[in-house]
Order: C-alpha cells, then sequence, then structure tokens
C-alpha cells in the first residue's frame, strides 16, 4: 500500500512549487520503495509507494493516461481484478500484468463516479479528470484506507496521514474540542462518532463508503454504497447449504487477501476467528509454495495468571493445535519481554497522530507488526471483526428474542440444550436473559442500583460541547444496559464510525511498518451474506455461535471449534508489565493535575484522575487491568503527552 497526497489550486490561484515536495518531506519515518509526482495544471498528485502486490512493483504512481486524459494516485490493493477485468473487457494476456490503478481509471472511464460501488477492497484514490476540470476521490466500503483532506475556496489538500498537511500553508494544528469530547466521553476503544472529522480543526476526513468530486472549488461528498445485504434474507434449504455457501464466499473472501509477492502472516489467538482465517488460508498458500507465518502474542514469563478459569491469558495451547491441524504454518510465539503498555505512548503517539485508547494492546499490536516486517511479510491476516460476522451467534441475546416473542416452546428447548452444553443451571441464565429482553423494566428496577462510571472529561469541556446529549442514541457503551448483541451487530456494521476506527488504526500502524493488515471477516462479501443469515444459523440446539462452529468443521481441530467454556484475554499482562514504571507514571499525571496552566487541566477531570490515583494506589496490581480508574490514569497521561506534542 502507499500514502497518496495531492494539492489542487482553483479560482485563479496557484500552487507553490515546492510545497508538494515539503509534503513528501514529512513522510520520512515512513518505509518507501519509490516516491514520485506527477504535475498538471494547478495540480500536483504524489504517492510514497510501498510495494505489496506483485502488480506494482515498478508501477508509475501517480499515472496518467493520455488517452483518458485521467491521472490518478491511489492507495488501494483490489479483491474483485477478475471480476473487473471481464466488465472492463480487459484482454486475458494483460490481466496479470495490469495494476490496480489502472483499473480503477477503466472503471471511471466505464462507470464514472459510480465506479466505487463495482470495487471490492482495501482503498483511496483521487483522480483528475482534465477533460471535465473534475478531481474524484473514494474511500473503500469498510474504511480500511484513510483519506484526510483540507478545502478552501483557493484550493485542496489531501493525504493518506495527516502530517503532511501542515507543509500547506495556513494550516495549523488546531485542537479540535468536539472530537476529543468524544474521545473523551466514550468509555470503549471507540475514538469518536465523528467519521468527518479528526483530533485537528480544519482537517477533514473522507467517510468510509464515501466518494467526493471537486469542480471549480466547490465539494460534494456522496455515500455510494452501504452493507445492507443485495437480497434480502436468504433461505436455503438445509444446514448444510448454508454451511457450503459460507465456505464459498470465505474462501474466496481469504484468497484474493494474500495476494503479495512477499511473505504472508497472520495474527493467530485461540479461537474461532483467526483460526478460521488461518484454515482458509493455509491450502492456497500452499500452492503457491509459501508457509503462512503466524504470529501469537503470549504473556511474560514470569506473569502469574490472575484470572478465572473462564479466562486464557495464555493460549499456546489452542495455537498449536491449531497450527498442527491446518498444517503449512509456522508459528511465532511473541512475548516481548522488553516491551509495555508505557515506554512506547510517545511512539503510538506519533503513529496515531493523535491520542488514542488500546492502552493493554498497544505493544505488542506494534509488536508482530515490526517482527512481519523483519520477516519480509508484506500481508498480515486478522479476524478482528469475525465477533459480528463470522463467528456472531449470542445465545443469551436470541433467548431474549425468544421471550419477547412469546415462542415458549422453543425458548425452553433452546434452553435446556444450552444448560447442559455451558453446565449453567436455568435459574442463573433466567435474570440475565430477562434483562436483556426487557432493558426499560431493568432499568426502572435498578436505576438506584446503577454504577457510576468515573469520567475523565472535564465538565466544562463536557457541557460546551454538549457531548453526552450527542452519544447518547449511539452504541457506544455509556449505559450499563446496552447488552443486546443483536442491536449491537447492527451498529457495528450500519454505523460508519466503527468501521472508520478500525480503519485509521489498521492503515497507520501498518503504513509505519510497510505491511498491510487485511481481514476477510470483514471482506464486503463476507459482511453482506453474514447478515443475511436468519438468525437460527447462528444460534441453534443450545449452541452459540453454531455457524463458524459448523462450518469448521475439518478445518479447525474440536477442542477450537467446539470451545464454549474458555476465552482468550489478550494483554492481561500489561499491569504486571508497568508496576516497575508506576512511580512515574504518578509523578507524571499529578502534574497534570497540579498544572492549572497546563492545557490538559483544562480538558480533562483532574479531580477525577486525582480520585482514580488515590484509588489504585502505590502499587497497582496485575488483576486491576480492566479497572476503569487505572484506564482514566494511562488515558490522561496519552492525552496530555498528545496536547504537549500539539503545542
Amino acid at each position: 500500500m502507499s500514502i497518496i497526497i495531492g494539492l489542487h489550486a482553483y479560482n485563479g490561484h496557484t500552487i507553490a512549487d515546492e510545497t508538494i515536495g515539503t509534503m513528501l518531506n514529512k513522510l520520512h519515518p515512513y518505509p518507501a520503495d519509490d516516491v514520485q509526482v506527477w504535475h498538471g495544471p494547478s495540480l500536483a498528485l504524489a504517492c510514497h509507494a510501498q510495494w505489496i502486490t506483485g502488480e506494482s512493483v515498478g508501477e508509475a504512481m501517480p499515472y496518467y493516461n493520455p488517452h483518458l486524459r485521467l491521472a490518478i494516485t491511489a492507495d488501494a490493493i483490489l479483491d474483485n481484478r477478475d471480476q473487473l477485468c471481464d466488465h472492463l473487457q480487459v484482454e486475458r494476456s494483460q490481466r496479470h500484468a495490469i495494476t490496480d490503478a489502472e483499473l480503477i481509471l477503466l472503471a471511471y472511464r466505464k462507470w464514472g463516479t459510480r465506479s466505487p460501488r463495482m470495487l471490492i477492497g482495501d482503498y483511496a484514490f483521487v483522480i483528475w479528470d482534465e477533460q471535465n476540470d473534475l478531481l474524484f476521490g473514494a474511500r473503500d466500503l469498510l474504511g480500511n484506507r484513510t483519506l484526510y483532506y483540507h478545502h478552501t475556496s483557493q484550493r485542496f489538500a489531501f493525504s493518506t496521514v495527516i502530517e503532511p498537511l501542515f507543509a500547506v500553508p495556513g494550516i495549523a494544528r488546531e485542537l479540535n474540542e468536539s472530537w476529543l469530547a468524544e474521545f473523551l466521553a466514550i468509555p470503549i476503544i471507540m475514538d469518536s462518532i465523528d467519521v468527518h472529522g479528526s483530533i485537528y480543526n480544519h482537517i477533514t476526513m473522507l467517510p468510509p463508503a464515501h466518494s467526493f468530486t471537486l469542480t471549480n472549488g466547490k465539494l460534494q461528498l456522496t455515500q455510494y454504497d452501504s452493507l445492507e445485504p443485495f437480497n434480502g434474507q436468504l433461505k436455503l434449504p438445509s444446514n448444510n447449504e448454508y454451511e457450503e455457501a459460507f465456505r464459498d464466499i470465505f474462501q474466496k473472501a481469504v484468497q484474493s487477501k494474500v495476494r503479495t509477492h512477499r511473505q504472508v502472516g497472520a495474527s493467530l489467538s485461540g479461537g474461532l476467528d483467526s483460526g478460521a482465517v488461518v484454515s482458509f488460508a493455509s491450502s492456497p498458500l500452499r500452492d503457491e509454495g509459501k508457509t503462512l507465518k503466524a504470529y501469537s502474542y503470549v504473556p511474560n514469563q514470569d506473569f502469574v495468571d490472575w484470572t478465572s478459569k473462564r479466562y486464557m491469558p495464555d493460549e499456546t495451547p489452542l495455537i498449536q493445535s491449531v497450527a498442527q491441524h491446518v498444517g503449512n504454518m509456522e508459528t511465532n510465539y511473541l512475548d516481548f519481554p522488553h516491551r509495555n503498555s508505557f515506554a512506547d505512548i510517545d511512539e503510538i503517539i506519533g503513529l496515531m497522530e493523535a491520542p488514542y485508547k488500546f492502552i493493554e494492546n498497544s505493544f505488542w499490536l506494534t509488536g508482530i507488526l515490526e517482527q512481519a516486517q523483519r520477516d519480509q511479510v508484506g500481508v498480515v491476516l486478522n479476524g478482528s471483526r469475525g465477533n459480528y460476522s463470522i463467528s456472531w451467534g449470542p445465545a443469551y441475546d436470541y433467548y431474549a428474542l425468544l421471550l419477547r416473542r412469546f415462542r415458549w416452546m422453543r425458548f425452553h428447548s433452546e434452553l435446556k440444550q444450552y444448560g447442559q452444553q455451558a453446565h449453567i443451571g436455568r435459574s442463573r441464565m433466567l435474570p440475565t436473559i430477562a434483562k436483556i429482553a426487557f432493558p426499560l423494566l431493568s432499568r426502572t428496577l435498578l436505576r438506584s442500583n446503577e454504577p457510576s462510571r468515573p469520567q475523565i472529561i472535564h465538565p466544562d469541556l463536557a457541557k460546551r460541547t454538549n457531548i453526552f446529549d450527542r452519544l447518547k442514541h449511539h452504541y457506544v457503551g455509556l449505559s450499563d444496559y446496552e447488552v443486546d448483541d443483536i442491536k449491537a451487530r447492527d451498529y457495528e456494521f450500519k454505523q460508519l464510525a466503527v468501521s472508520n476506527h478500525y480503519g485509521v488504526s489498521s492503515t497507520k500502524m501498518g503504513l509505519r511498518y510497510g505491511v498491510i493488515e487485511r481481514d476477510p471477516t470483514s471482506d464486503p462479501r463476507v459482511v453482506r451474506f453474514c447478515l443475511s443469515l436468519p438468525i437460527e444459523q447462528y444460534v441453534q440446539n443450545g449452541i452459540s455461535r453454531s455457524l463458524i462452529r459448523r462450518a469448521t468443521e475439518g478445518y479447525l481441530p474440536d477442542e477450537v471449534r467446539l470451545n464454549h467454556r474458555t476465552y482468550g484475554l489478550q494483554g492481561a499482562d500489561w499491569v504486571h508489565r508497568i508496576r516497575p514504571y508506576w512511580p512515574s507514571i504518578v509523578q507524571e499525571v499529578q502534574r497534570v493535575c497540579i498544572d492549572k496552566n497546563d492545557l490538559a487541566a483544562s480538558l480533562l477531570h483532574t479531580d477525577q484522575i486525582q480520585a482514580s490515583l488515590n484509588h489504585i494506589g502505590s502499587d497497582p496490581q496485575p488483576q486491576q487491568a480492566y479497572d476503569p480508574h487505572l484506564k482514566i490514569i494511562m488515558q490522561s497521561l496519552i492525552v496530555s503527552r498528545f496536547l504537549r506534542r500539539m503545542a
């Protein structure tokens, strides 16, 4: 993949020749196989290229086609090349060599601004249509690649990452308080619900599934598609046919995502999602003569497991079982003994160009990509969004649905079978199911017992941005009663903010190491298929996540495929790792609380931060890994460092 940048002036204005070069100079932290610039009238396009696919090696990017009078700079890997070549009547002798950018140009020539609907893959691109004096760009349906821009009456500048935009005269590092308020108020890992905004004022993001046209300085944004299934609910005669249909579409998605001239890697845990990905990837890689390099995070050797028997911080036994069963796999167990969530803060702030929340996992997520870079890997597969696509199937939520619909016979039968599978009595299950089925009643009965959630956002910032009113209709963890996983899946794929969150982190982390992360569980073909299935395909006969368990028979070992009792808990040792640094953390955070002239003190709830410090005490314990007070302390440190960096 690549970093694309560009600058266009209009309405009688021009661009300085050196500006595009200054923008490119901001990209020195990122590896590149090639850097090129193309100049047009009052226009400059550039590409800081990372060659991932065989077709991209030696590619001229930006690319100008004089016959079509079209220029393009693209950050793109297309997954439906064969289908596109058929539609675009590309000669068979040319298909192995034609680049993805050239296919995008041909698609634009044929379908114009509707062309993104025809593209499947991870992409962001900008096309200069010389004949129509028009700039056109798009971002893929799931937002797996990013595109930031700055628009005025005089110019339009864009970039895959934010930093090059500060090389454009007049663009300042001005904090977007609204975005930061969302970041601070949302307690889950999502950064923001604003799919247009960034941490900086005047720097905007093109949302997932959107395209833009720019003519004579007038910018128009359009949502070109959604993930709604094409033909409504899929009805097939039998379980076997649903399973076969799933395997067919998932195999195509996986196979399209291993296309690289380098090695192929995968993030592998002991769960269903990553296990399914590697099991479907192994065979096509074997046919290419490649071995899949699997990367698995494991805790420090001196970590003492504090979790219950339900959880598994070290998933090595399950991973070994998958590797042995699937074959054609080189396993790498990485414990990163000298890395931790505190020492890497500055590096990850720089990488993300913003504050971040994935505190527990930060050091090993980047560590895996760094190791993949050393191993000459081009693509790292993962199953990040599988919980809401291929392995979705929440039993309790389904049973709540049966209860609301008064389907007593089915409810009784399913509950009995689930209890036998999970060794749980009905008396333990019914209160939780009733709470999900009738959330309004639960809130009324339990309102006085609702736990107070500590807030890191300064009350004044919350008030002037009206943040909690803005968030109340979003499924972002503000309420303790957001427990309906059926609604959660709807939010996962229909609200663009979720896809935007995944895309931003994946793009920025991958670019830093010259590696692209690809997720077959969020391939549009897979997501649409999964959304089209009746819910009974996901929960049946007392078995949750039924479809993936049935469809991977023979692909995964039964100890993983039929595991109902234990769950992986990656990152459970993060507090264990930072304990030696705790005095330094406390000292730095207390400075934020004391210095009332510090910008952070006006944006963060320093009284709550001090209370959280008192709550955790002088020696945090590993079992406090998911204590919200500890997260508040670390988030305050990250935000304050970002604000100092921005100044």
